[in-house]
């Protein structure tokens, strides 16, 4: 079969670009090979997400650009997927006369059957139907050849309904697979030469509470850890309130768990949180991190925070100041609150004027930039384990790799230590990596 060329280009979180993967992985069968030109593509695909304005906005500009592309090619088939087209579904249609089609969040498995029916019938085709079990969730991905690391969707969807996400809406109700299919899949990775595996879901805390045949899912990552070739396990994203005890035990009873956790807190308010719908106070959020770093006092913590919530005053704002200076999370994703349309938080009032939000963002992420630098000094003249990922993009002499608790670090090395992992003392420690040197077992010095 005569391969075409396919572009996708993927907006959003760590779940979309998974999604993405699949997404090429079910029409590769049907002849599509990626391709990274947009101008010599047969099909493009945008993978949208609803989550913020700005990546939403970011896919209405491409999709307006697309429209010279397609007079251009005539025959060129253009779709638009993910959370964006489940909320907007037709009138997609009607605001882009160029668009063939729209699929929403439960239909990705469906894209052969309606890329097929395209070219046969060239007829304008939407899909954004929800169903009790969501197909896509374990197709399987080849990894790319000398790629090591691989996520694995292991559930979807969230029963939380927070304020502000349109989440629940536009990815359903939590649904998860069963726990034999996510292991088999990651033995299938790992006789490919995977040494990582990311576990992905908008609340993988809650897994094993409607499906998982018995399992928690601490339960679930001790049984991934004896999975030979495996080297390293991560997750995310997490929702503090399902974060188990049980679960923060396998940060120091689990060899192959990378100390490193995403936890977002959203505000350092407890006034808030409550408008949120969030389902915990500061004090407890804090309770959990103590224990984390009781247990594991070298773990990385994470986190995602939103400014200017609705209702959320200078005092309010300050407790969210004041928290971050008091757990120092080693970086965070933060964000000025984007109001979406069908969420309870859009009915709140109190609205806070966009100035104001950039003003406190701008200086959240100063102080966040000062934590996260402070925590990387400190890594300098330490030993640290990497997971060699590939040739850095900013020489050609060095190699990427990221420590287990998620820091990328930059150091001399030759292609074939790929996917192995090596020791590296950390020289140098900046905001956004790490330079080392890579340790010489054999002549028990650095090079």
């Amino acid at each position: 079969m005569k391969n075409t060329l396919l572009y996708i280009e993927t907006f959003g979180c760590q779940m979309n670009v998974h999604d993405s993967e699949q997404m090429a992985a079910l029409l590769a069968d049907s002849g599509y090979k990626l391709t990274e030109n947009i101008m010599l593509a047969d099909l493009i695909l945008i993978n949208t997400c609803s989550i913020r304005e700005k990546a939403a906005q970011k896919a209405y500009s491409l999709l307006g650009r697309l429209v010279k592309i397609k007079k251009k090619n005539p025959e060129l088939i253009i779709g638009v997927g993910g959370c964006l087209a489940q909320h907007i579904g037709q009138k997609f249609h009607k605001n882009f006369a160029h668009l063939d089609f729209v699929f929403g969040t439960h239909n990705i498995d469906r894209l052969p059957q309606i890329v097929a029916a395209i070219k046969e019938k060239r007829e304008k085709i939407t899909e954004i139907d929800f169903y009790e079990s969501v197909n896509s969730i374990g197709v399987f991905v080849p990894p790319q050849n000398g790629k090591v690391s691989a996520f694995v969707t292991i559930m979807q969807g969230c029963n939380n309904f927070c304020a502000y996400c349109v989440v629940p809406y536009l990815r359903g109700a939590e649904t998860g697979r069963p726990s034999e299919d996510i292991l088999e899949e990651i033995r299938k990775l790992a006789d490919q030469g995977i040494k990582e595996v990311i576990l992905l879901g908008q609340n993988v805390n809650s897994y094993g509470k409607t499906i998982g045949n018995g399992l928690s899912f601490a339960a679930l990552i001790k049984k991934i850890g004896k999975i030979p070739g495996i080297e390293r396990i991560r997750f995310t994203t997490s929702h503090p309130r399902d974060l188990s005890d049980e679960l923060i035990r396998c940060f120091t009873e689990e060899e192959k768990l990378c100390e490193h956790i995403h936890l977002p807190v959203q505000s350092g308010s407890n006034k808030i949180l409550a408008l949120m719908n969030r389902g915990y106070t500061v004090e407890e959020y804090m309770k959990k991190v103590d224990h984390l770093r009781n247990l594991n006092p070298h773990i990385s913590i994470t986190s995602d925070i939103i400014v200017g919530f609705p209702g959320e005053t200078q005092d309010d704002y300050q407790e969210t100041i004041d928290m971050m200076k008091k757990i120092r999370f080693d970086s965070t994703f933060s964000f000025k609150y984007s109001e979406r349309e069908g969420t309870e938080a859009q009915k709140l009032e109190g609205k806070i004027e966009e100035c104001e939000k950039l003003r406190r963002l701008k200086q959240l992420q100063m102080l966040q930039d000062r934590h996260t630098l402070d925590k990387n000094i400190a890594l300098e003249n330490t030993r640290q384990e990497i997971l060699v990922e590939r040739r850095s993009k900013n020489s050609k002499d060095d190699l990427m790799g990221r420590t287990r608790s998620w820091k990328i670090v930059n150091f001399e090395g030759g292609l074939e230590l790929t996917g192995k992992l090596v020791d590296v003392k950390i020289s140098k420690g900046y905001l956004h990596s790490l330079r080392g040197k890579m340790i010489d077992e054999e002549a028990g010095s650095v090079d």
